[in-house]
């Protein structure tokens, strides 16, 4: 198979498995919806800034919860599987884009309850939204990068923790600067440096799996 038809069974592949178990996808959104209503419950009624650094330390450790199952939790069979089917190419490919998938569909619905429960719509709703999905995307490129490189080393969830701080600090920094222009509904050029600066992390994260994977697959 090409590498197109490759990326396309993979993807199909984890849908399927998704689908079947359904415990990965369910836990996260229990996780998410139990943690907001219990902040809700706790601090009733927030400031527009603690509402909007709450919501990303949420929202982190969803996708760490979500992302972190790419590779940690494919059993050696599976993987010895996938070996002799597909390229290395296809599998890091079809792994990045299921998981922007599976974070776009928390991130909108944790968003939406957030928003109900706490009873708060930002300034500029549209900036807030386009600046969740692209940190819903950086989230996916970098833990699932971190996953790929944790899976081939003992005590991968801790290594995953330990390898994903320095990258993951800069884009929420970045993240909560730009959903903050949201909130305070500052003009939209003024975000642009920001929204600028998450395309190109994506990128670059995105070439160095590109460049890694094959060399940790063969291992």
């Amino acid at each position: 198979m090409d590498l197109l038809s490759q990326v396309k069974f993979l993807i199909k592949k984890e849908l399927l498995l998704e689908w079947r178990s359904k415990y990965a996808l369910n836990g996260v959104l229990l996780y998410v919806v139990s943690t907001i209503f219990v902040c809700f419950l706790s601090l009733i009624s927030v400031n527009p800034v603690t509402w909007n650094a709450l919501f990303w330390i949420i929202m982190l450790f969803a996708s760490i919860n979500a992302v972190s199952k790419s590779f940690l939790q494919e059993s050696k069979g599976r993987q010895l599987y996938i070996y002799t089917i597909a390229s290395p190419f296809a599998l890091i490919i079809s792994k990045t884009i299921y998981n922007i998938l599976l974070m776009l569909l928390l991130t909108i619905i944790a968003l939406g309850f957030y928003m109900l429960v706490f009873d708060y719509v930002p300034t500029d709703l549209p900036l807030y939204l386009v600046a969740t999905l692209l940190g819903s995307l950086s989230f996916s490129t970098i833990f699932t990068m971190v996953s790929a490189i944790s899976s081939k080393a003992g005590n991968g969830g801790m290594l995953m923790a330990i390898l994903s701080f320095p990258v993951i600090i800069p884009v929420l920094i970045v993240l909560i600067k730009l959903t903050k222009n949201a909130i305070d509904g500052l003009d939209r050029s003024v975000s642009l440096d920001e929204i600028s600066i998450l395309l190109i992390i994506n990128v670059l994260v995105g070439a160095v799996s590109l460049l890694l994977f094959p060399y940790l697959w063969r291992d």
